[in-house]
């Protein structure tokens, strides 16, 4: 029996709980310098002056250049790494000290005295009027003409703090010669720190190593190099000393790149019966102060706004503005939850405009099932799913029917708790960035096989998973393969962990390099043997031999060494899907909201892991949950934040989740042999709108139409009393 679609307990494990696996703060040795960042109090300015002590440090003592923006976002968004001339947001980094200790470096920072002339700041992005980006538009101006209704409206997909349980760090330790450094980085690209960091200081690529040790998650926001990381990698190598910095959870809220941040107004046509004719959306998107990629994902919006559904016309338009607020990155799911949440929440407005039933009115609008290319209005080429089958599948697991019958009870009774239930179905695009990653596998002397992978893990599992993927074609068990990633000196190349690519595509790789391993001993094998090579097979916990005389195997220690590395391209992307149903209870005295169930049936095609997959699932859905009820990123017109602490930016507990009911289907992708799609960024884009369409199905009663997220009990008490 394959050891593939078991769930194996996660190798990984044994080093987090007993502490073996240090974190990048877990490194830090006697003799490091710690660094404090002096940051803007004022969200918009002249940066007059800067003063301080002699471990001060600013951008005209380090002379660095000017952090490239992410293409295709303009040239003149250049970054400086310390401010220069201006601040632009709460949080700027202006200077930075250094100290024998984190508290002395604290104590120093307080020192720094920034004279600051305050500008007019822009808080949101429907006032600033500076386009840093603008997608390409789809442009039809008949788009709703043939509908007999139109549902129109305006919805807030809010910004979002990321809040991984480690914060930004990093350690940089100068090489013996002075001329090298040594990073240590909570990264999910080491890569990318490596070639950023090389060019800022002129170095060689090969004189920065980067390690990534244990990371504590990243949800994409730690999937590129940040100011702070170069800045403490040129302070490092100007004083020939370690240097490290420690993000505090306050500097995390303001400095780390937020997600979401869109403005989306909507138009949704259709048929009276429910037939959907025409979509038509315009989004403006807060790309914050320094746009970066966050400024280029409503290309994401744009290309999966049709969802699930056969939408015959559609009409977009994305604008991506500058504004006084911390910049906008990637945030689990990057784009493609914006485009869910408008979708799904039109569908509930034109169900209840129409007097349909929410699931009905989707099944009436669902493409077929397929596993051949479909293309959509957009461009996105989904490439198999069985969208009908999800929500069929979904709405049993749920008693759906049942659930509709409670509520009808409830609200003729007048109950204090209101019952609501959500539905929503979604698809996403997976294995985003180059669709080719890099892999190796050495068979090693004592008959072991190691591993080496382009990607960079952050809580997923991947050296249980490629070690699953190796041992299935080596026949060895996961405790004789040793799987390494995160090393820029071990592994020569890679494209990091994001865009829920890393199973596809690096697995995949694994997968093909294991394969070409076998072929070879094989080979070899046969030699030795005086037999066939295509007479060889893998005899289990042994190593090659004939087929059908278990007696002939060679062990895998007598064929080493054998290595193989390759870079394996898919070509294209996976498409994930699924649907999900939520249901809560409203008081209708309060409005507090409780979620008392949230049923999934998530489609990923083949699964490797099922326990890992589910706790890609479990954590996905906490984050799409706390979107819709709790999380904010709130600024005043004036620019400052509001939500800088965990007191005030309302992250959730397993307090407020209920125990998930995961189902799965399995769609196998025909784009790589494993047959896999991502599953990091699919229930967050599934649970956000099904919470959300099941508080104002509760609230439907009192007359409210919409709310936009976060659905806060003031909020929604608001509503029922206004």
């Amino acid at each position: 029996m394959s050891i593939l679609g078991n769930s194996v307990l996660r190798v990984e494990d044994d080093g987090l709980l007993t502490g073996s696996r240090p974190f990048t703060a877990d490194l830090i040795t006697g003799g490091t310098l710690h660094a404090r960042f002096i940051r803007s109090s004022v969200a918009h300015g002249n940066l007059v002056s800067v003063s301080g002590g002699p471990s001060l440090y600013t951008a005209a003592s380090l002379e660095l250049p000017k952090l490239v923006p992410w293409p295709p976002t303009p040239d003149r968004y250049a970054r400086d790494l310390l401010a220069v001339d201006k601040v632009r947001y709460v949080g700027d980094p202006i200077a930075v000290v250094t100290g024998t200790s984190m508290a002395e470096a604290e104590d120093l920072a307080g020192d720094v005295y920034a004279e600051i002339e305050p500008l007019p700041p822009v808080a949101s992005p429907l006032e600033s009027d500076e386009v840093a980006f603008e997608v390409e538009p789809m442009v039809d101006p008949s788009v709703l003409d043939e509908a007999d209704v139109v549902v129109e409206a305006t919805f807030l997909n809010q910004k979002l703090a990321p809040v991984p349980l480690e914060t930004n760090s990093i350690l940089v330790v100068p090489d013996e010669d002075g001329e090298g450094l040594c990073l240590w980085v909570s990264t999910q690209f080491p890569w990318d720190n490596q070639a950023a960091v090389a060019a800022a200081l002129e170095l060689d690529t090969d004189r920065v190593r980067v390690i990534a040790p244990a990371v504590g998650g990243g949800f994409g926001a730690k999937g590129h190099t940040y100011p702070e990381h170069i800045v403490v990698a040129a302070i490092a190598h100007l004083t020939g000393k370690p240097v490290a910095w420690q993000e505090t959870r306050s500097e995390n809220l303001l400095n780390m790149t937020h997600g979401r941040a869109q403005v989306q107004h909507v138009a949704l046509g259709a048929k009276r019966d429910g037939t959907i004719t025409g979509l038509r959306v315009e989004v403006v998107a807060d790309a914050g102060a320094y746009p970066h990629v966050g400024a280029w994902l409503p290309n994401y919006t744009r290309l999966m706004c049709t969802g699930t559904y056969r939408i015959p016309r559609v009409a977009f338009s994305a604008r991506s503005m500058v504004t006084n607020t911390a910049p906008v990155g990637a945030y689990r799911g990057a784009g493609r939850p914006e485009a869910t949440a408008f979708l799904e929440r039109s569908i509930d407005l034109l169900a209840r405009r129409l007097d349909i039933d929410p699931v009905e009115i989707r099944r009436r609008n669902l493409l077929d099932s397929h596993n051949t290319n479909h293309v959509t209005p957009s461009g996105a080429v989904y490439d198999s799913g069985d969208y009908r089958g999800t929500l069929d599948l979904v709405v049993q697991a749920s008693g759906y029917e049942t659930l509709r019958r409670e509520q009808s009870m409830r609200r003729a009774r007048g109950d204090r708790w209101l019952l609501g239930i959500g539905v929503s179905t979604y698809i996403e695009v997976t294995g985003n960035g180059p669709t080719q990653e890099f892999a190796s596998v050495t068979i090693e002397t004592d008959g072991s096989a190691t591993v080496l992978s382009g990607v960079s893990s952050h809580g997923q599992g991947h050296q249980t998973t490629y070690a699953q993927i190796a041992g299935a074609q080596l026949g060895l068990p996961v405790d004789k393969i040793r799987v390494i990633q995160s090393d820029t000196a071990v592994v020569p190349r890679g494209n990091g962990t994001y865009g829920s690519r890393s199973l596809q595509l690096a697995g995949s790789a694994v997968d093909k390099a294991a394969e070409a391993v076998v072929e070879r001993a094989s080979q070899v094998a046969a030699e030795r043997l005086e037999a066939n090579p295509a007479d060889m097979v893998v005899y289990d916990g042994v190593g090659v031999g004939i087929i059908g005389s278990p007696a002939t195997a060679i062990s895998w220690a007598e064929l080493a060494p054998l290595a193989v590395e390759l870079d394996l391209d898919q070509g294209a992307r996976t498409y994930p899907s699924g649907a999900h149903v939520s249901v809560v209870e409203v008081d209708r005295e309060t409005g507090a909201v409780r979620l008392i169930r949230h049923i999934t049936v998530d489609d990923c095609g083949n699964v490797v892991n099922p326990m890992l997959a589910q706790g890609q699932q479990h954590g996905g859905i906490a984050q799409g949950v706390a979107q819709a009820l709790w999380e904010e990123m709130v600024y005043t017109t004036d620019g400052q934040p509001v939500t800088s602490t965990l007191l005030d930016y309302l992250a959730p507990t397993a307090q407020e989740l209920p125990t998930y009911e995961i189902n799965s289907m399995v769609t196998p992708t025909p784009l790589n042999r494993l047959g896999v799609k991502g599953i990091g960024e699919a229930t967050t884009i599934g649970s956000t709108p099904a919470v959300h369409n099941a508080v104002l199905d509760a609230l439907a009663p009192m007359g409210v139409e919409h709310l936009d997220m976060p659905l806060s009990p003031e909020k929604i008490w608001r509503a029922i009393n206004g």
